[in-house]
């Protein structure tokens, strides 16, 4: 049991979560709003040091606690009831599995972490995906809901801090696969626009603000258009802002079609089936692998991505698209 007014270290169990998600687990008496004042003035700290509620902490790590907070943990943890139908589709959707990593192309409309009214995710459905383990895989990123792809787990809190890290610190190239509305141009380039967090009653959301934004950074590149009605788009962050594909493609014009928190009614094409489901897609991932070399991993289209590359007569491979970057691999 975790103590108000103490430094606490945090578990093996506990590693690689955000801060607040740690909180909530241990301190769930802590609103969110008191949580953030705390970190503002300094009074929460991680190691000594200043954090935001964002941050994911690592096994090992001490986290100050104040006084102001009541210590008021829950007395059973919480218990997930996965469905056999729920445990299948998601061993299924395992596009890699090693001794340290599992990768899985997730299913749209998945979210991956628990929040208000979202009491079915990914998160809650994890020892789906033991294999025999005695440690519970750990999530050390995450995709919006109703974005499909490649998602990385760690099976083991070394591997977690290891993958964590390779994040954190830009190790990784991510390629996302997207159907936008219209034609950008020029067909390929760079979208440089800071985002900052804004309130809103439809969740969360990011606009573009050149004063108080965050560094936000998307290399693009058009595959093949139908015409310039619509494109398949090659996306590249180089950041991993929230939203940020969604906000940039919109930002130029171009929103994602079926986007219609960030492209409105325009993010939709009457004629086109499944026109109104988002459509972008993890693609492939490169990243250090914790047992040494690189995890080179892919993950197919979802249905309704498929139906709309036949519904154009897109191709099925695009190389790779940003090679002439000189970026590593």
């Amino acid at each position: 049991m975790t103590q108000a007014g103490a430094t606490v270290r945090v578990s093996a169990q506990d590693g690689s979560i955000r801060l607040d998600r740690w909180f909530k687990r241990h301190y769930p008496a802590l609103g969110h709003g008191q949580l953030e004042k705390l970190l503002r003035t300094g009074r929460v700290r991680v190691d000594g040091r200043r954090a935001r509620s964002g941050d994911r902490i690592e096994a090992g790590q001490a986290i100050r606690i104040p006084p102001v907070v009541d210590a008021a943990p829950r007395e059973r943890p919480v218990v997930y009831r996965v469905r056999p139908a729920d445990e299948a589709r998601l061993q299924a959707a395992v596009v890699h599995r090693d001794e340290a990593v599992i990768v899985i192309n997730k299913p749209p409309g998945l979210a991956v972490q628990g929040g208000t009214a979202t009491e079915r995710h990914l998160d809650g459905l994890l020892d789906s995906l033991r294999f025999g383990s005695d440690e519970r895989p750990r999530l050390v990123h995450r995709l919006d809901k109703e974005t499909s792809g490649v998602l990385v787990l760690a099976r083991s809190s070394a591997a977690a801090g290891f993958l964590t890290r390779a994040f954190r610190e830009k190790e990784t190239r991510k390629t996302y696969w997207a159907v936008v509305i219209g034609l950008p141009k020029p067909r390929q380039g760079r979208i440089d626009l800071p985002l900052a967090k804004t309130p809103g009653r439809g969740g969360e959301r990011v606009r573009p603000d050149t004063e108080e934004g965050r560094l936000a950074l998307t290399y693009y590149r058009v595959i093949e258009n139908a015409g310039s009605r619509a494109c398949w788009l090659a996306l590249m962050p180089v950041t991993g802002r929230t939203h940020q594909l969604r906000a940039h493609c919109a930002a130029i014009g171009t929103p994602v079609l079926g986007d219609a928190k960030y492209g409105e009614g325009a993010a939709h094409l009457a004629p086109l089936p499944g026109s109104r489901r988002l459509h972008l897609h993890a693609r492939s991932l490169s990243i250090p692998h914790p047992l040494g070399g690189k995890l080179e991993v892919t993950a197919p289209l979802p249905p309704h991505m498929r139906h709309t590359w036949e519904f154009f007569g897109f191709s099925d491979d695009a190389g790779d698209p940003f090679a002439e970057l000189g970026l590593p691999a």
